[in-house]
């Protein structure tokens, strides 16, 4: 493609160098990922009883028992996230064999941080981008967020929550993985990143920049951008507005902006347009980007800012011929998929996104359904980079407000995606063909249209399709789910509407494996099996294929994923429907979706492998080679077995007597060999060979990388049939986060050292460590076969802004003070439990001025944590101010002679039970005494 010179033919747009680039944003987004405390299981809530128990708990911060920010947590696991507990457990066979035989139940989350006092007045929110399933969120012992969908994003301002410099902020998450949204594997925990977000008091919300550029009719580009504004300050504010595209080398290509008002706890939108001359298009082959950019100004500075990728392309549906990128005829190769991945279940690296994409590129996909459910940001991002379209589908088919607000939020955070190029609303819902159902999507694809009119709203459907109301009425592009004997009846009733196949095939098969075994739960992978509402991968290409009027096709699906194990259950414990196993290691239906969908290279490959029994020699085998050349030919040990004319959907097939040796295919276009491959008989295992799939991590953290474990033979050479144990160390900065190998009967854990091969393949992934650099150092050992090491080397990498970690001793930072007493008063002294009026409750850095001479008590409660009790401790006391008594419990523990503010460090010996500490001052009228700083207590 050749290069298109950008033009600039409108006032205000102009090219600038890299250096005249808008300054960095002034918003930080701080990743929270590292440092949470981790608890396995539900802990009960204390029984509430009395008055004041009942009192305080229907109180602000106020939280009981694990939510509480002084809960004992030091002995609780700790991790960084993302983190699937899930995959971690044991099979189990009385387990949910739809959630892959994994118990899943409940577990806690903790987190502490702080924040600096230059922060004071500042935005602050909190940002979690997935948790599985049902989640209920502390800050500092309040309640802020009940989520209801494991797949939905969700952002909390906790502005007026937080506290500042010394003191400490606490995060309590209780997650409920015993709820359920789908009917495969969902993983359980906070699977996807965390981040807090510091932005000025006028700023631009998250997900508040959209900017999706638009062909107009006379050819020309725009990008209509709306800026969304909110200001959590005390006045309000006239602000600058600033948007800007560049192109991907830094340059500034237009600018535009203007000015608005933003109310105090209001918001505004700021709208601006763009327009842009003979832009770099995005399509699948050269994904270009470009990235938009708005700032905030007032007074001419810089307040907040934030930046967007974005594509131009064009996409469009026909009734009569399909789908259109960049006006250009395209068939839809898709794929669907869930998220999960060997080894780590759910909670993905992105680098393993970005791996799974590039084998679903080298397999000739072209889209990828996110089924069922919203993706993670960084998969889309790599789908954008890539260049893969994407059917971006909801997760719960409902209507009522929680749930409409849960798909504004997909289409808020998804819109500037130039890979998106649908919105799905529903997969395979009961409601499809009645009333009530086209009513639901009516009202949703409506609320979509609000958001972003420039794609088209699907459903996936799988009945219902000629009721007199149904869905498709409701929708702009129907969705096929193996309905495939509806194609041509609903063409027929309906040529007005634009068609595609949303989920077609559900093949079975089982890689590396040519003979079906249901004792072994086994299935051969020449594609003949599938179950009854599916079919094989070559019919349903075919059946697509040949209808222009169908946009395309969505296979069930691109990997194996763990539940919904088909046609066998237990042992069984992921499905069997992928293209490519868990691990991610091609299966027969790979190679056969490249010799249909690639025609710009030659694709050639044999199946099955050439390393069969003693006891087969002279059997018939069955051979398959799948290409895209006009002819092929096989031979065996240089002897022909036969030619044939290619069929490009069900592919060539020979039965072959079994000798060992060499089984060759060649491939012919107008006469000449454009392709060859071949299949040999392989000796015993000798040796292991590691194969990493790049070259070098970054130090991020972060990184991630499959390594692919294979053994060899003498020669060198791959041995499919191997199943043998492996062994691996790791050294350097780096570590294993997961082992698989793709086979859906095994029951090893995925977490550790250990993992067989099956059929001659495993993989193990290793992660970089924070902050490092290096050489990761891994071993593979076997018995009888030679070890293999690999350096993986691990440059030094900008690290990700994050919040630092903390764990604090025991903060005391709930008191009582008592009114004014003439008269030193008795440290034991009773409150009634329904006074709720004499004492007043106060946090420590709040000194009280006197208001008559005498005396003042303050008082808390405290159980010291676990790993503190029958141990020396001390009781530290932060800038007490005015002479005073330390007293705990009945025992007077320390005493302070002087009025000024002093640090107390009081030892003490911890006990097991509830402790009263009780302070008394002694002032005079006017004075300001009390507890200036923090109260704590250490080991």
């Amino acid at each position: 493609m050749k290069k298109i010179t950008l033009l600039v033919l409108f006032l205000g747009c102009m090219i600038n160098s890299y250096s005249q680039q808008p300054s960095s944003t002034k918003a930080e987004r701080l990743s929270l990922d590292n440092g949470w405390k981790f608890h396995l299981g539900d802990i009960p809530f204390p029984v509430i009883k009395g008055h004041n128990n009942s009192y305080n708990n229907a109180k602000a911060a106020r939280a009981s028992g694990a939510a509480s920010p002084t809960f004992d947590d030091k002995e609780w696991r700790t991790l960084n996230l993302p983190h699937d507990w899930a995959v971690e457990m044991p099979f189990d066979s009385t387990e949910n064999l739809s959630q892959g035989y994994r118990k899943r139940g409940f577990g806690w989350y903790r987190r502490y941080f702080k924040v600096d006092t230059s922060d004071r007045g500042k935005n602050i929110e909190l940002q979690f981008d997935g948790i599985a399933t049902h989640c209920t969120v502390w800050v500092n012992g309040t309640v802020i967020h009940r989520n209801w969908c494991g797949y939905t994003s969700f952002y909390v301002d906790i502005t007026p929550l937080i506290k500042y410099g010394d003191e400490i902020n606490n995060i309590a998450i209780r997650v409920n993985a015993e709820a359920q949204e789908g009917w495969w594997y969902e993983g359980a925990g906070i699977y996807r990143h965390t981040w807090l977000v510091k932005r000025s008091p006028v700023h631009i919300i998250t997900d508040g920049l959209y900017a999706n550029p638009i062909k107009k009719a006379d050819g020309t580009w725009e990008i209509p951008t709306e800026i969304t504004l909110a200001n959590s300050g005390k006045e309000d504010s006239e602000i600058e507005v600033e948007v800007g595209l560049l192109d991907k080398k830094g340059n500034l290509i237009c600018k535009n902006q203007t000015t608005t008002q933003v109310e105090v706890f209001g918001q505004a939108i700021a709208k601006l347009n763009l327009p842009v001359s003979n832009p770099m298009l995005w399509s699948t082959d050269e994904p270009t980007l470009y990235k938009v950019y708005a700032k905030v100004k007032q007074n001419g500075v810089v307040i907040d800012e934030t930046i967007t990728s974005c594509g131009f392309r064009t996409m469009r549906f026909d009734k009569d011929t399909g789908f259109y990128l960049n006006d250009k005829p395209m068939k839809i190769k898709g794929v669907c998929n869930h998220q999960d991945h060997a080894g780590v279940g759910v909670a993905v690296p992105s680098s393993i996104w970005e791996f799974r994409l590039r084998k679903l590129k080298e397999m000739g996909v072209n889209a990828y359904r996110c089924a069922h459910n919203p993706p993670a940001r960084e998969f889309l991002e790599a789908c954008d980079s890539i260049g893969i379209m994407v059917m971006d589908e909801n997760r719960l088919f409902n209507s009522s407000p929680e749930y409409i607000s849960q798909l504004q939020w997909l289409i808020r955070r998804d819109r500037n995606h130039p890979s998106v190029i649908m919105w799905s609303v529903f997969n395979e819902e009961p409601m499809q063909g009645t009333e009530v159902g086209y009513e639901m999507v009516r009202k949703m694809t409506a609320e979509v249209k609000k958001l972003d009119n420039t794609r088209p709203v699907t459903a996936a459907m799988n009945g219902g399709l000629f009721a007199p109301i149904n869905v498709s009425q409701a929708v702009d592009v129907v969705g096929f789910n193996y309905q495939e004997w509806a194609y041509d009846d609903f063409r027929k009733a309906n040529r007005d509407m634009c068609l595609t196949s949303s989920e077609d095939v559900s093949g079975t098969m089982v890689r590396g494996e040519y003979v079906t075994d249901a004792d072994k739960r086994l299935l051969d992978s020449y594609d003949t099996q599938h179950p009854s509402w599916g079919t094989t991968h070559r019919k349903s290409w075919k059946d697509i294929n040949e209808r222009p009027w169908l946009a395309g096709c969505f296979i069930w699906t691109g990997f194996d994923y763990r539940g919904e194990p088909t046609p066998y259950t237990w042992p069984t414990a992921s499905s069997n429907f992928g293209i490519m196993d868990l691990c991610g290691f091609p299966k027969m239906a790979f190679y056969l979706h490249q010799a249909q969908w690639i025609q710009d290279r030659p694709i050639i490959h044999l199946v099955p492998h050439w390393n069969w029994p003693v006891d087969s020699i002279g059997k018939e085998i069955k051979v398959m080679v799948l290409s895209n050349a006009d002819k092929v030919k096989l031979l065996l040990n240089g002897k022909t077995i036969g030619e044939q004319i290619a069929d490009k959907y069900e592919m060539n097939t020979w039965l072959v007597p079994y000798a060992p040796g060499k089984l060759e295919a060649i491939g012919y276009k107008q006469g000449k060999e454009v392709s060859r491959t071949k299949v040999e008989t392989t000796g015993n295992p000798s040796q292991l060979n590691l194969i990493a799939d790049r070259s070098a991590l970054n130090g991020d953290g972060r990184d991630a990388m499959p390594i692919t474990v294979e053994v060899l033979d003498t020669k060198g050479r791959h041995v499919p049939t191997a199943n043998i144990p492996i062994e691996f160390e790791i050294s350097g900065p780096g570590r294993i986060i997961g082992l698989g190998n793709g086979n859906p009967n095994s029951h090893e854990p995925e977490k550790g050292t250990k993992r067989s091969l099956f059929n001659g393949l495993a993989q193990v992934i290793i992660q970089s460590d924070e902050n490092s650099s290096g050489e990761i150092i891994l071993t593979g050992k076997s018995s009888n076969v030679k070890p293999f090491t690999i350096k993986i080397k691990v440059n030094k990498s900008e690290q990700i802004p994050s919040v630092a970690t903390v764990f604090p001793d025991l903060v005391l930072d709930k008191w009582l003070a008592s009114p004014v007493f003439l008269s030193k008063p008795d440290a034991t002294i009773e409150i009634a439990d329904n006074d709720m009026n004499s004492w007043e409750a106060i946090r420590p850095g709040q000194p009280t001025e006197m208001k008559d001479n005498g005396y003042i008590m303050y008082r808390t409660n405290f159980i010291p944590y676990s790993n503190q009790q029958g141990k020396e401790g001390n009781i530290v006391i932060k800038k007490l101010t005015g002479k005073a008594q330390i007293w705990l419990d009945s025992e007077l523990i320390a005493t302070k002679n002087e009025d000024e503010s002093k640090d107390l460090d009081i030892p003490f010996k911890p006990k097991s039970q509830k402790q009263t500490l009780n302070i008394i001052i002694e002032a005079s009228k006017g004075d300001k005494v009390g507890l200036g700083g923090m109260v704590t207590v250490s080991d």
